[in-house]
């Protein structure tokens, strides 16, 4: 009688663990599954460089706005210049920003600046009366950059014969790209130069 107990338990035993053997087995395969169908995180755009850019042509319709944005991959600033078409410029990286006219400088936070030239004054050609409110020497009106990667300053130079000038102070001297859209630059530095989120 006590041969049959031991016989059955140790029986119940090595089915429980066969049991638990082939659970485990089962539920490798489908953690593996859920891994490998993870989708894979998005590069982001390389190939930008650091050397200055240039485009063509001027306008004597005036800057009305400059605004900032962020993004996955880097930040961004706008000129907007409504009813130009569009509007050349001139970005680069400076060693210390400078006023046009007076020469005076014009300090700007970061670890690198960005001098950014657009041929569009930033007041109305007849009268002389101001279209984008900014004060030369001073933060851009309304732009805010808390929380941004690479944007850490953007100073009003001032509008000096038909050209605006602002500087851009960024984290480091990062890649960047300029577009030339319809009415606007468009200025979008890197957060870093792998392409790496």
């Amino acid at each position: 009688m006590l041969r049959t107990a031991t016989t059955r338990t140790a029986t119940v035993c090595a089915t429980l663990a066969l049991i638990g053997t082939a659970l485990g087995t089962a539920a490798v395969p489908a953690a593996a599954a859920t891994r490998t169908a993870a989708p894979a995180a998005t590069a982001c755009p390389t190939g930008w460089g650091s050397l200055p850019e240039t485009g063509t042509p001027a306008t004597a319709t005036p800057v009305r706005d400059i605004r900032t944005g962020r993004h996955d991959c880097y930040d961004r600033m706008v000129v907007d210049v409504p009813g130009a078409g569009n509007v050349g410029y001139s970005v680069r990286y400076v060693d210390r920003l400078h006023q046009d006219g007076s020469g005076r400088p014009v300090p700007v936070a970061g670890g690198a600046v960005l001098e950014i030239r657009v041929t569009a004054p930033a007041y109305d050609p007849e009268t002389g009366r101001a279209t984008y409110p900014a004060r030369a020497g001073h933060a851009l009106p309304g732009v805010d950059l808390t929380g941004y990667r690479t944007f850490r300053a953007a100073r009003f130079a001032g509008s000096f014969e038909g050209d605006t000038q602002v500087g851009l102070g960024v984290r480091a001297r990062l890649p960047f790209r300029v577009l030339q859209l319809q009415d606007r630059v468009v200025i979008d530095v890197a957060h870093n130069w792998t392409g790496a989120r």
